[in-house]
């Protein structure tokens, strides 16, 4: 199979911040959430309640950076949050992370400790190169988390920074939510999950923090790849 790139080189100048550690992850199967995860899990529940009671949103500063950075493409609704605001503000309100996939449970759980965007597709449902960049005409988006008799297109807005593949967007309004096509299921095997900072926290703890957290539940290995300012584009 030939390499895999991913590309930020359009958005770096506008968000000089902005970095990505990109980490394919192979595993030989298995979906089911175990006890050790799902105490795991929960500990970091307790530990955000714990280290955020009482603090507004807009003060974390994980949450902070990633309201800035929408705001640099000029998303300005409260409707329109990060994926780790949502996933603290549902915490902190007393509700649990969900149990999806093994994969996806450890890296909420991972976004949730670290305050970062994280997101995963199926690699074998992705084409081509990936890359963070400006939507286009013509960009395709299926909602994933579309309601019931609302359409599921919904195309990404002139302007608006996505995550893509060479045929449709991933990842609309940079790391809001996902599309339909590639997500992970019990049926994957090989995974690209990114881990994104921009401007606030320690990358590389996040990812140390994930491998080694995949490697013991998954029995999985992983390869990391870092874009960021001096580094635009990096192979998977």
């Amino acid at each position: 199979m030939s390499a895999r790139n991913l590309h930020i080189t359009e958005i770096a100048g506008r968000f000089p911040e902005f970095h990505v550690a990109a980490v394919t992850v192979a595993w030989p199967g298995g979906a089911t959430r175990s006890e050790g995860l799902a105490g795991e899990v929960a500990a970091r529940e307790a530990e955000c309640r714990a280290r955020w009671a009482g603090v507004e949103l807009s003060a974390i500063p994980g949450v902070a950076a990633w309201r800035g950075a929408y705001r640099g493409f000029g998303v300005k609704k409260t409707s329109y949050r990060s994926s780790v605001e949502r996933l603290v503000k549902r915490v902190l309100a007393g509700d649990s992370l969900p149990a999806i996939h093994p994969l996806v449970d450890i890296y909420n759980a991972v976004s949730l400790t670290h305050a970062m965007c994280l997101g995963a597709d199926d690699l074998d449902l992705v084409s081509g190169d990936l890359a963070f960049r400006f939507a286009r005409a013509g960009d395709s988006f299926v909602d994933m988390a579309a309601a019931e008799g609302e359409d599921p297109n919904d195309p990404p807005k002139e302007g608006e920074v996505v995550y893509a593949d060479a045929a449709h967007v991933l990842c609309r309004r940079w790391n809001w939510r996902q599309d339909a096509r590639s997500v992970v299921s019990p049926s994957t095997r090989r995974a690209v999950v990114t881990v994104q900072a921009n401007g606030w926290g320690d990358l590389d703890a996040a990812v140390a923090d994930l491998t080694g957290w995949i490697g013991r539940e998954l029995g999985a290995t992983c390869r990391v790849a870092v874009a960021g300012p001096g580094r635009t584009v990096v192979e998977l």
